[in-house]
C-alpha cells in the first residue's frame, strides 16, 4: 500500500450490519470514480457488524481494488466509525456518506468541484428530503438542531448531518467523540475552516432497517449543542467563560454590599441575618470557586494543547520561503488544527 499513489479522493462510510447493501454501495461507489478519473479510494468502516457485513467486506477487497476495510471489535456507534475511517484514510479529499445509500454518491462529483473551486474546508450537502419521512420525528428535531448549531457556533451551514466533503488534513486532525458526527461542519467552523454548502437529494433507505432513536438522539444533540456552547462562547479559553461568570457574581456581589453596609451604619439595622447578606457572601465564594475551577482547566487545557502538538487554526496555503509544500496547491496544504474534542477531553 505504501507504494501507492496518493488518492486524490477518499470515500468513508461506516456500515453496521448492512450486509444487502454492501454490493451495491460498492458498485455505485466506483462507477462515481471511474467517471471522476482520479486515484480513489474507498474506506469501509464495520462498526461491529453481526450480520455477516465484516466478513462479505473482507472478500470484496479481491476484487475491488479501490477497497480498503476496517473491522471494528464491536460496534463503538457512528461518529467513531467515521473518526476511524478518517485515520485510516489517505485522500487529499474525505467524502463522508452513510452505508445504506441514503445519501446517493452520484452527487460526489458535485461536492468535489465546489471544495476545490471555493477552496473551502468542508462542503456539506444539504438534504433534499424526502416526501414520505415523518416530520414530528426526524424533520422537527433536526430542523431545530440544525438552527440552534448556527445560531450558537455561526456556522452558515444549514444541515449539519447531510453528506459531507472534507479537505483530507483537516478530516484526519479532528478527534470526534460519540454523537459528534452530527457536529461536523459545526467544528470545522469553530477551529477556524471555511464551510460551504450544496442541495443534494436524499433517497430512501436502500435496503436493511434503521438504526434512528428519536428521542436518544435528540437528548444526545441537546447535550453536545450545549457543550458546543460552552467552548464556542469561551474561544477553547476556558478561564474566559468562567471570568465572566465570576466578573458577574462579584458585580452582584459589589452592588449589595454597599446597600447593607448603609443600613447598618447609617439606620443601625442588623445585616448578619438579612438574606441579602447571606445571598451576597455565596456569590462571593462562588466567584472564588469559579475563577478557581477556570484557572485549573486552562492549565489542563494548556498542557493538553502543548502534548498533542495541534494550533487553533486552520491553514489554507503556505507561499514562498523554503516550504516544500508552500506551493503545492490546494490539495497539499498543511492544516495544523485545534480538534474541539480536545477541550471537550480536558
Amino acid at each position: 500500500m505504501s507504494s501507492d499513489p496518493v488518492p486524490t479522493l477518499s470515500v468513508v462510510a461506516p456500515m453496521c450490519n448492512e450486509r444487502e447493501c454492501v454490493d451495491e454501495f460498492l458498485i455505485r461507489v466506483d462507477s462515481v470514480l471511474d467517471d471522476v478519473g482520479e486515484p480513489a479510494e474507498i474506506v469501509l468502516v464495520s462498526d461491529g457488524s453481526t450480520d455477516g457485513t465484516s466478513e462479505m467486506l473482507l472478500e470484496r477487497v479481491a476484487t475491488h481494488p479501490r477497497l480498503r476495510v476496517v473491522i471494528l471489535d464491536r460496534n463503538v456507534g457512528q461518529a467513531l466509525a467515521i473518526d476511524a475511517g478518517f485515520q485510516h484514510s489517505r485522500g487529499r479529499y474525505v467524502v463522508v456518506l452513510d452505508g445504506d445509500l441514503q445519501n446517493p454518491p452520484e452527487a460526489i462529483p458535485d461536492l468535489l468541484e465546489v471544495i476545490r473551486r471555493d477552496d473551502l474546508s468542508l462542503v456539506s450537502g444539504s438534504r433534499v428530503r424526502h416526501e414520505t419521512e415523518p416530520w414530528l420525528a426526524r424533520r422537527i428535531p433536526s430542523l431545530a438542531a440544525n438552527w440552534l448549531l448556527r445560531r450558537i457556533t455561526g456556522c452558515p451551514v444549514r444541515d449539519m448531518a447531510g453528506f459531507k466533503i472534507i479537505r483530507g488534513d483537516v478530516a484526519r486532525s479532528l478527534r470526534l467523540r460519540s454523537g459528534q458526527h452530527r457536529l461536523i461542519p459545526a467544528i470545522v467552523h469553530v477551529m477556524g475552516g471555511r464551510t460551504g454548502e450544496i442541495p443534494v437529494p436524499q433517497a430512501p433507505r436502500f435496503a436493511g432497517t434503521s438504526k434512528y432513536r428519536t428521542v436518544d438522539r435528540l437528548l444526545d444533540v441537546v447535550i453536545d449543542v450545549m457543550l458546543l456552547w460552552l467552548q464556542a462562547s469561551a474561544k477553547r479559553r476556558p478561564i474566559y467563560l468562567f471570568g465572566r461568570i465570576a466578573f458577574l457574581l462579584l458585580a452582584a456581589d459589589c452592588l449589595i454590599m454597599p446597600i447593607l453596609l448603609w443600613d447598618k451604619f447609617v439606620h443601625g439595622q442588623d445585616m448578619g441575618t438579612r438574606p441579602p447578606f447571606l445571598i451576597a457572601i455565596m456569590f462571593a465564594l462562588a466567584a472564588l470557586f469559579i475563577v478557581a475551577a477556570g484557572f485549573i482547566l486552562e492549565l489542563l487545557s494548556d498542557s493538553l494543547a502543548a502534548s498533542s502538538g495541534v494550533r487553533p487554526y486552520v491553514v489554507r496555503q503556505i507561499a514562498g520561503g523554503d516550504d516544500p509544500e508552500a506551493d503545492a496547491g490546494p490539495e497539499r496544504r498543511r492544516t495544523v488544527a485545534d480538534p474541539i474534542s480536545a477541550t471537550a477531553s480536558s
